[in-house]
């Protein structure tokens, strides 16, 4: 059987002075088989993205520059209308600028794109990122609902699931996973690592640029659930981040909050975004929803008075009210500063 040939745009957005991970990113993309255009969004960074890219040599990248620095919303929503515009590409392979695939990651997705059931609009694969403990368990088998739109949470908080969390820390403790699907299905996923067909957009539309950062590919993927597609994470097809992720090192104890100890700009647009997310989609009983909103508060609070931490708290309620009222678009440092 003849290898099936991809058309395939890779999009990167970038920002700040990420030059030593985004050159990384662009030496290994560039040998990849079947790329045909490469999109570096410049999300208004200290240097010249487009000067450096230049070095590379290689006709395929194009550099978009953005005036300012309109978020990772922004960014991939610029890059996909340019990809959809301005190419002849049929998929697109969206990265963040630190995401360095293996070198058979990008042939692990193709290779599995025509197995899979549905249409080319009904259907996105998503490469596996190993430092996400979530994704790594799934890959290994276990259900993607233990982690993703339990009804009702808040914050990731929910009193009634707590026995069952308990179980599951206790089996996870007791039986080692060790073999891994071929494939499993997220409800969403992040940008970094996603895989589609041009007609995706069709369905899906692009980046709510109000979201600004986080959560919003949270919003933007589980469109493609919403509308009756399937997200597929591929195991085989593995992404290393350079960088490490916002708070992927902490340290979590039941008496510290992530939220008070890292508050800052991350933590506003997170908090916010991410409320106003589940909010929409993720709540169908408003009365154990505000019974776990009031006690993973309650909780907050004590943690704030035992740490001396007030002033934060009362930053979290504001990115909360913010995300509940649905007051979306970047916002005056003040805010989270």
């Amino acid at each position: 059987m003849a290898k099936i040939t991809y058309n395939i745009c890779v999009l990167i957005v970038t920002y700040s002075n990420r030059w030593q991970f985004l050159e990384q990113v662009l030496r290994r993309v560039t040998t990849l088989e079947n790329v045909t255009n490469i999109i570096v969004v410049d999300n208004a960074s200290t240097y010249s993205v487009a000067q450096n890219c230049n070095l590379l040599q290689d006709e395929r990248i194009t550099v978009i520059a953005n005036a300012k620095n309109e978020g990772s919303a922004g960014g991939y929503k610029v890059g996909l209308k340019h990809f959809m515009t301005k190419t002849a590409a049929s998929f697109v392979w969206l990265l963040d600028d630190d995401n360095m695939p293996a070198p058979d990651a990008l042939d692990k997705l193709t290779g599995e794109w025509a197995s899979m059931p549905g249409h080319d609009q009904q259907k996105a694969l998503f490469s596996l990122r190993p430092d996400r403990k979530e994704h790594v368990m799934i890959a290994q088998g276990e259900d993607a609902k233990r982690f993703y739109m339990v009804a009702n949470s808040f914050m990731g908080f929910n009193l009634f699931r707590t026995p069952l969390n308990q179980y599951y820390k206790l089996r996870d403790r007791l039986f080692q996973r060790n073999q891994v699907k071929k494939n499993a299905r997220l409800p969403y996923a992040p940008y970094g690592g996603m895989f589609f067909h041009k007609r995706m957009i069709d369905l899906i539309g692009y980046p709510e640029a109000e979201f600004f950062v986080y959560a919003d590919d949270s919003e933007y993927t589980y469109r493609i659930t919403e509308k009756g597609g399937q997200i597929w994470l591929i195991p085989g097809s593995t992404i290393t981040d350079i960088d490490k992720s916002y708070g992927i090192t902490y340290k979590r104890k039941f008496w510290k909050s992530i939220y008070l100890d890292l508050w800052g700009f991350r933590t506003y647009y997170q908090v916010r975004n991410s409320v106003y997310f589940y909010d929409q989609v993720n709540v169908s009983n408003r009365l154990v929803y505000g019974f776990n909103k009031w006690l993973f508060l309650s909780g907050q609070w004590i943690i704030s008075k035992l740490t001396s931490k007030q002033a934060n708290y009362n930053k979290l309620l504001k990115a909360i009210h913010d995300g509940l009222t649905g007051s979306l678009g970047k916002v005056n440092p003040e805010k989270y500063s």
